[in-house]
């Protein structure tokens, strides 16, 4: 998208190979160890999935064990760039032709598509309601229709942190020890603050944070209520919540503290190689994608806690259209994916954070440190933001309002609209979307 707003693609990369050690997997495989084979005996069938994702989910290795139990079932993944793939799974659901047997949708969609009960096949169908014990009842009933009807079930969620450089704090003359950091900004006002002082010394070519389009997302993510209230009415002209946010990411703008570099650009991959900021926003899945960018600056990057204390910002849930001609199957795949042993595994190997809170004290996740971040205790860090997330309600339209609300805040930065003109176009954008 090119905009701050383009941190919407929330896109997974994952390391070369899943350690054959942390797939801790039986041949079972469903959540609370339940039988995979959901609707009976195993069928010799030949059977092809596909799966489609946005972006790399750590899937593969899992699908060679999931074919240890189901030798019949062939798996084809397809991956597309996160915008791409919700417009074109729209796109298959509206024509009744070209969706995958397995969809991934992330959260800011999701309620757009649990709107529409009759595209998907009702998971409680195929026994998957045995798994709402598992997850985190927010979590769970975002994949919950309005009908009652099972959706989907949750792979991860974006537990928010902040992942800083440590040398470039040093040269700013601020703390780098990650406690010391958090102190610094308890508030997203201190953060400017500190954003300020880091300005005042750091070395010309850095600053403080890339765009203010995912520290937007950040901070709306912290109210009681975002950009819909729990009736799906819009309410960005009305939630002084929205203005709020608005109001700090402009002035984090004035102040000259942003590299003006969009999410998920080229650039912006640039940017974690050279170093030409010292903050971002950082969900669990965040710290695979900027150990894959910043390949040279090993121990130069730690996490701290975010300002406001916690948040959400992704996660998805894997869903069956009703165009799958093998939804026992897809069914019995999704189960095994989002097993508690699985999602365990993929954090581990690339960092999306489980949805299941049965795992958060278990001492691997508690235990579990990242080298690369300073030896940061990430699994402790974000079990503990996990922990505090407050769930928000998110409206049927949820993407497209903050995709306007972003390509605001991106005509501010790049000088094309005053604040007050790009927050009347805002609102007059919002008003469009019903």
């Amino acid at each position: 998208m090119g905009t701050p707003h383009a941190g919407r693609r929330v896109v997974r990369f994952v390391a070369p190979m899943l350690a054959a050690g942390l797939l801790t997997l039986t041949a079972c495989g469903g959540g609370g160890g339940s039988d995979a084979k959901t609707g009976g005996g195993q069928s010799t069938e030949k059977v092809k999935l596909s799966v489609g994702l946005f972006g790399d989910f750590g899937f593969k290795p899992l699908y060679e064990e999931f074919k240890k139990t189901h030798p019949n079932v062939e798996i084809e993944e397809r991956q597309a760039a996160f915008a791409d793939h919700h417009t074109n799974l729209a796109a298959h659901l509206a024509t009744g032709a070209g969706a995958a047997d397995v969809e991934a949708i992330e959260v800011g969609y999701i309620s757009q598509f649990t709107s529409q009960p009759d595209k998907f096949h009702d998971l409680k169908q195929y026994g998957l309601d045995k798994r709402q014990g598992d997850y985190l009842d927010w979590k769970w009933q975002q994949g919950i229709a309005p009908s009652g009807a099972l959706i989907g079930l949750g792979t991860d969620v974006g537990g928010l942190a902040m992942c800083y450089r440590t040398d470039l704090f040093e040269k700013a003359g601020l703390p780098s020890k990650r406690d010391e950091v958090s102190a610094l900004w308890p508030t997203w006002e201190q953060y400017i603050e500190t954003g300020k002082k880091f300005a005042a010394k750091a070395p010309k070519d850095a600053k403080f944070f890339d765009s203010p389009g995912e520290i937007f997302r950040a901070i709306i993510a912290q109210a009681p209520v975002g950009v819909y209230d729990a009736q799906d009415t819009i309410v960005v002209a009305t939630n002084p919540d929205v203005k709020k946010a608005w109001d700090l990411s402009v002035q984090m703008i004035d102040a000259g503290l942003s590299a003006k570099i969009g999410a998920f650009t080229p650039e912006w991959n640039t940017g974690f190689a050279k170093g030409s900021f010292a903050t971002v926003i950082c969900p669990a899945w965040m710290t695979a994608y900027i150990q894959d960018q910043a390949k040279n600056s090993a121990g130069k990057w730690d996490i701290a806690t975010v300002p406001g204390g916690a948040g959400n910002s992704g996660g998805s849930h894997l869903t069956v259209p009703k165009q799958s001609k093998h939804p026992k199957e897809a069914a019995e795949l999704i189960d095994f994916l989002t097993s508690a042993q699985n999602q365990a595994a993929v954090f581990k190997a690339i960092g999306n954070f489980p949805s299941i809170p049965s795992l958060y004290d278990q001492p691997d996740i508690q235990n579990f440190t990242k080298d690369f971040f300073n030896g940061a205790p990430v699994g402790k860090i974000y079990s503990d933001a996990a922990k505090n997330l407050k769930p928000q309600h998110l409206g049927p339209r949820e993407g497209d309002v903050r995709t306007a609300i972003g390509n605001g805040i991106g005509r501010v930065e790049q000088g094309k609209q005053s604040p007050d003109e790009a927050w009347t176009q805002v609102l007059k954008d919002v008003e469009g979307i019903k």
